[in-house]
């Protein structure tokens, strides 16, 4: 418990030092944190829009991270979104509590929100209902509110919802509010 709290400290000291005189404290656990890594310590780990970021050794934080966040949609109104280039984040229906059944051909379409490292939330998304869960293949997937979230390969930049109230791979598709409930225009 006593290495935890030092590691915790120390993480916590060297966000505070990057901030440069920032307010914003980071808090974490293995599975949420209440601040993301800050945008100046971030390098892109990939190109494309599917990308998270990664810490510099000068936070002390190492592994992709990932930020879930609020925006406007012109239609759908208030709803998450993550990564780079903002874009909205999905729930699958056919999925049972934290538990992804979207693989394969699914997983091509419907790129889940992975994170290895640190996750945060910016906006009206709440730290609290943030989470990760670990897919078939072992890697980490984000959760909201328990729900795994996903992009849509469709959705090329930060004001696109293509994937909303989509039917494939056997269930419905939908955006998230910052409640974590889905939304529903039908």
């Amino acid at each position: 418990m006593g290495k935890h709290l030092a590691v915790t400290a120390a993480l916590t000291a060297a966000v505070a030092l990057s901030a440069c005189g920032s307010s914003k404290k980071s808090a974490s656990t293995s599975n949420t944190s209440s601040a993301a890594t800050p945008a100046a310590a971030q390098t892109s780990t990939s190109s494309g829009p599917y990308s998270t970021s990664r810490g510099s050794s000068a936070t002390g934080v190492s592994g992709a991270a990932v930020t879930v966040s609020s925006k406007h949609a012109k239609k759908l109104g208030t709803i998450l979104a993550a990564g780079p280039k903002h874009l909205t984040v999905y729930l699958f229906e056919g999925d049972h509590g934290t538990t992804s059944t979207c693989t394969g051909a699914c997983e091509g379409t419907w790129p889940p929100v992975k994170a290895s490292g640190q996750v945060g939330t910016a906006g009206a998304a709440m730290s609290a209902d943030l989470g990760t869960t670990t897919r078939p293949d072992g890697s980490k997937q984000v959760t909201y509110k328990g729900h795994p979230l996903y992009y849509y390969t469709k959705d090329g930049d930060s004001g696109d919802a293509y994937g909303q109230g989509i039917k494939a791979f056997g269930a419905d598709w939908y955006a998230l509010r910052a409640s974590g409930s889905k939304v529903d225009t039908s």
